[in-house]
């Protein structure tokens, strides 16, 4: 009835999987786990391969580095039943009625629920601030909210939705890299697919480095930039997406890019530090997203 699919990359989820093991049985429905690994370190293989010894559960190793939209391809083809349930490495359920939350939507006409993102209240390590604190403002929203522009955040790290939509949509991206969940949100708007968002959370628990999250921020922007220009994102509800056009349209794209130039500095010493500014961040990525545009041109 229910495949549960766990994307890994050098992280150990023998406690994620077993606490979701738990509350499968509990809920008395026929189900297998599926975890990928992407070409993890022998360490974190030897771990996570006591997974293999819980009932429907198999870890798959794989030696080379295929990247998330192909791995959770490989996932979904290996998956068994039409309902695909796809958690990330580094979080864990907030509720214990996970699994009976998620089940109890199956049969009310929607192809995608995605249950939402959570963050611990106490904040973490000064090194982690960054990521921390653009959780909690942009991804820690409650279903209501989210569901009155139900393309805008999707969030791939926890969602339920059907085999055959999940691959037809993730097919149409080939490319390797970070960002995808934007273009994924605009392939489900651009097919109509029927998508509810319900208070389902799980806890962010692999919170990268200020740093580390910086340059995946920059990463992002050039890949949503990318499709952008190439015309693979022709309907979406993206909200940096939408302020570039706009900038783009009356000009005002020179001027954003001269910001970049000018307090990527200043900005970035923010980000970095031991309270940043989230305004900030969303500052730093208009204004980088316009000067990468205007590099090319």
């Amino acid at each position: 009835m229910l495949s549960v699919l766990v994307p890994v990359y050098n992280y150990n989820i023998v406690a994620l999987v077993t606490h979701i093991h738990t509350q499968l049985q509990l809920n008395n429905i026929v189900f297998e786990i599926i975890c990928f690994d992407d070409g993890s370190t022998t360490e974190i293989v030897n771990t996570n391969l006591n997974i293999s010894n819980l009932d429907f559960a198999n870890y798959i190793i794989s030696k080379e580095n295929h990247g998330r939209a192909s791995a959770r391809q490989l996932l979904a083809k290996k998956a068994t039943y039409s309902w695909l349930l796809f958690v990330d490495a580094d979080v864990m359920p907030k509720s214990e009625l996970y699994i009976h939350n998620y089940l109890q939507h199956i049969d009310h006409g929607y192809e995608a629920i995605y249950g939402g993102f959570a963050y611990e209240k106490k904040p973490p390590k000064l090194e982690h601030k960054l990521r921390w604190s653009y959780g909690k403002r942009y991804e820690q929203i409650l279903a209501k909210h989210r569901n009155k522009k139900p393309y805008k955040v999707i969030i791939s790290a926890n969602f339920m939705i059907k085999k055959s939509v999940f691959l037809n949509i993730n097919s149409q991206i080939e490319q390797k890299g970070y960002g995808f969940d934007n273009f994924f949100g605009a392939l489900l708007k651009a097919n109509s697919i029927k998508v509810l968002h319900i208070d389902n959370e799980v806890y962010h628990l692999g919170i990268e480095t200020s740093s580390t999250y910086l340059q995946k921020t920059e990463k992002a922007v050039d890949t949503l930039l990318s499709l952008h220009k190439a015309n693979r994102i022709k309907t979406h509800q993206n909200s940096l997406l939408n302020l570039f056009i706009v900038l783009k349209q009356y000009k005002l794209h020179y001027l954003f890019s001269s910001v970049y130039k000018q307090f990527k500095g200043t900005i970035t010493t923010n980000l970095l530090s031991k309270q940043p500014k989230i305004k900030l961040l969303q500052l730093y990525k208009i204004s980088y997203m316009c000067y990468k545009d205007l590099r090319k041109v």
